[in-house]
């Protein structure tokens, strides 16, 4: 492989085509189905659909199919099938084997607190930064994957069977991607590699591989305790407050002093190797662990160690409120005793904890002996179990290295993320013998899902880069039958062989 050529081909992919078809794919207000009920009746989710299906369509790779699966009822998913090349299309010793490239093009809501010059479908290109919803969560997934193989095609480079996989209700916890899963199975065949492009990296100069990524769990929380607001003078005192009300139920999950999630069961031990990984990783970050977010003058982090901070942010349950209802506005807020207070509950989880089972935890805990027998009600909206995963093997532990050299100049890093991606749970059920190489270009200040969200361009290029090395690494691999682990052992060969996780 000439890297400077792999380089220099992918530079020009980005610069000529891909960062323009991203300035178009952010002014589309895809919504994830979660944020947008009527997303088939709007039409966005099929526009971002044909802008990416036209361009893969317009790209020059032999024997490439690509179709759009629709499933009555459910959002569409983009498959791209794309033949082995150079030896490897000749003396097949594995033809269901393949490298699976994983990505999603629905996106988060709008959000609030853009600056004045920025805004969620207005995309703008400020030095290395293009600044607008999902270009960086993860839009540019098609497009890097298709580039890092033809970057490799184009220097006559080997590779094995690809399969490349965008859905579009990954931002509502893909419940609609086990269906096409099972339903895809006999084409998609047996992937012993997995590279997902929709995580994150702790700095933009250095190749950052995921090592787990956390569950998630929760829902809607009302409490109710009038059928109608009255006069807070004539009522408080005698009617007790829902507010005060879900304070106390807050208070039975997480620990308001601390933070920490008092259900112990909700908590994992931590694998030895995670925790040396985090120690690791927060010597390369430093204070950037933390200091890359936007804290208001005089606040400090939840902890001064530093190591516990990642550990925190990856292998400890959490715990947000992230909507409320049932509270006016300040200045339309009279002196009146509210009937109802409502929040929204997002739990993270650790990634090896049953997120249905913790969801059902939460539930009980939330629901059991009301105070003052007040109405309470909590509606289970998601419950995805975490991932983390398999022992890298060493061909792809050198290939990451050499990759994160090649076009960084520096050693890779391995850390897990905070967030939560169904489908790697999925995969790591069905396949435990494949590998994976889950990674991004979501780091400092880059605020997936909040305000100012951008693709940082150049990290972009090098992923995209690093990517086709790790593909053209699993080829040789592959020749030595070095890629085939506990998978092929155990006789898992289709996605449809068990059921949907």
């Amino acid at each position: 492989m000439e890297t400077a050529r792999i380089d220099a081909f992918v530079a020009a992919k980005w610069d000529d085509e891909i960062v323009p078809q991203l300035v178009e794919y952010i002014r589309i207000p895809n919504k994830s189905p979660m944020f947008d009920a009527a997303w088939a009746e709007h039409g966005y989710m099929d526009d971002a659909v044909k802008l990416m299906q036209r361009w893969a369509q317009a790209q020059a790779i032999d024997g490439m199919q690509l179709e759009v699966v629709r499933l009555p009822g459910r959002t569409p998913l983009i498959l791209i099938e794309i033949p082995a090349n150079g030896a490897a299309a000749g003396d097949d010793p594995a033809p269901d084997d393949c490298v699976l490239l994983y990505g999603h093009l629905d996106k988060q809501p709008e959000m609030t607190g853009w600056a004045d010059d920025l805004g969620p479908w207005k995309p703008v290109i400020k030095g290395d930064r293009l600044y607008g919803r999902g270009g960086a969560d993860d839009g540019y997934a098609l497009f890097g994957s298709l580039a890092a193989i033809m970057a490799l095609r184009e220097q006559g480079l080997p590779h094995r069977r690809c399969e490349v996989l965008i859905e579009a209700c990954e931002e509502s916890g893909s419940y609609d991607l086990p269906h096409y899963v099972d339903h895809l199975a006999a084409r998609i065949g047996r992937p012993s590699l997995v590279v997902c492009l929709d995580s994150g990296c702790g700095n933009y100069e250095q190749l950052w591989c995921t090592t787990s990524l956390r569950g998630l769990t929760g829902g809607n929380l009302r409490i109710d305790v009038l059928a109608e607001g009255v006069h807070s003078g004539d009522a408080s005192g005698i009617v007790p407050s829902s507010f005060r009300i879900l304070r106390q139920l807050l208070s039975r999950i997480e620990d308001e002093a601390s933070g920490r999630i008092r259900l112990d069961d909700l908590h994992v031990e931590i694998p030895a190797e995670r925790v040396a990984q985090a120690r690791q990783a927060a010597d390369v970050l430093g204070t950037a662990i933390w200091d890359k977010f936007p804290f208001l003058p005089g606040m400090r982090p939840m902890h001064d160690d530093l190591a516990e901070l990642v550990l925190n942010r990856t292998w400890r349950p959490a715990l947000s409120i992230t909507g409320v209802d049932g509270m006016p506005a300040l200045d339309s807020a009279g002196n009146v005793l509210r009937p109802q207070t409502s929040v929204k509950l997002s739990l993270r989880l650790p990634p090896t904890a049953d997120g249905t089972r913790c969801g059902e935890r939460l539930r009980e805990t939330l629901l059991a002996n009301p105070p003052y027998g007040a109405k309470v009600s909590f509606e289970l909206e998601k419950a995805a179990t975490g991932w983390n995963a398999p022992p890298l093997s060493p061909w792809l532990s050198g290939a990451i290295a050499q990759a994160s050299q090649d076009f960084f100049g520096r050693p890779a890093v391995f850390m897990g993320e905070g967030g939560t991606i169904p489908f790697m749970g999925m995969l790591g059920e069905k396949f435990p013998g494949a590998q994976f190489m889950i990674t991004g270009v979501l780091g400092p200040h880059s605020n997936a899902h909040g305000p100012n969200e951008f693709l940082h361009i150049p990290t972009g290029k090098r992923v995209t880069a690093c990517v086709a090395r790790v593909i053209a690494e699993h080829f040789h691999a592959s020749r030595q039958g070095l890629t085939q682990g506990v998978a092929a052992a155990e006789g898992h060969s289709h996605f449809g062989e068990h059921g949907c996780c």
